[in-house]
């Protein structure tokens, strides 16, 4: 089978970030709509966790068999980190995520109206009561667990064809506890789209969040590649010592 060319694969990265964005950022306004003036609820919230979990889901499905479906400059950054993709693929990939997430909250904005822009347009944001430490500790951990997943659902030794069911309800499971302090990014490209999206329609933007979460997100997603990668060396150092041969005279 011919691998997709790189243009193909940037078109991919861009298509299912725009999907990402669309649906999971744009789940928080339509709650909002939906919901007026009643008070947000851990129901509303499951429903915003779903909306991500199943774009990540269909995503993973669609193009991961083009481009690795990323989506995400923070897995990107890691998977080329430990070696598993070119430093070259790099700006393009992050590129195009960011594009694509870009193209994601446009498309919010021309599907909801301007009452999304007004209701926030699902940026990424945390409140004064909530330090800064605070907030890159949660985005930190939250990515941790995302790439860990990612990492060893893409494993060649992990089962086929669960990879993308696997990440959606990892990104499910992350959002329900940190969404309370973040709103769970857990994506630079999720949280720059929309932040782009609401400056130039006029909407309240905290830049100065921006390196917490940046940083965070690429910090998390790193550590988790190092960590697969020592699991995984342990494992084919073991796997080495097994498939060698007991020497004449061991045994007895």
């Amino acid at each position: 089978m011919e691998e997709n060319s790189h243009p193909q694969k940037l078109l991919a990265e861009m298509l299912g970030t725009a999907v990402l964005v669309f649906v999971g950022v744009g789940s928080v306004p339509a709650t909002a709509i939906v919901g007026g003036d009643a008070p947000f609820t851990m129901a509303q919230l499951g429903v915003i966790s779903l909306a991500f979990a199943t774009a990540v889901i269909g995503m993973v499905y669609a193009i991961g068999h083009i481009s690795g479906c990323h989506i995400n400059p923070a897995i990107t950054l890691a998977m080329a980190a430990t070696g598993n993709i070119p430093w070259r693929y790099v700006p393009g990939y992050v590129a195009a995520q960011i594009c694509g997430a870009v193209v994601g909250a446009l498309a919010i904005v021309g599907v909801l109206g301007r009452q999304a822009v007004d209701l926030g347009l699902g940026i990424a944001a945390y409140g004064s009561e909530v330090g800064a430490g605070q907030a890159f500790l949660a985005e930190a951990v939250g990515t941790f667990i995302l790439a860990a997943v990612v990492f060893g659902a893409v494993d060649r030794r992990a089962p086929g064809g669960f990879a993308g069911l696997a990440i959606g309800l990892a990104v499910f499971a992350v959002i329900i506890p940190v969404a309370p302090i973040t709103g769970s990014s857990i994506n630079p490209a999720r949280t720059l789209g929309p932040m782009i999206t609401g400056e130039l329609f006029g909407g309240s933007v905290h830049w100065s969040q921006l390196p917490v979460y940046l940083g965070a997100e690429v910090v998390g997603a790193i550590a988790a590649g190092v960590v697969h990668t020592l699991l995984k060396a342990r494992a084919s150092a073991s796997a080495t010592r097994a498939s060698e041969p007991v020497p004449e005279g061991a045994a007895s």
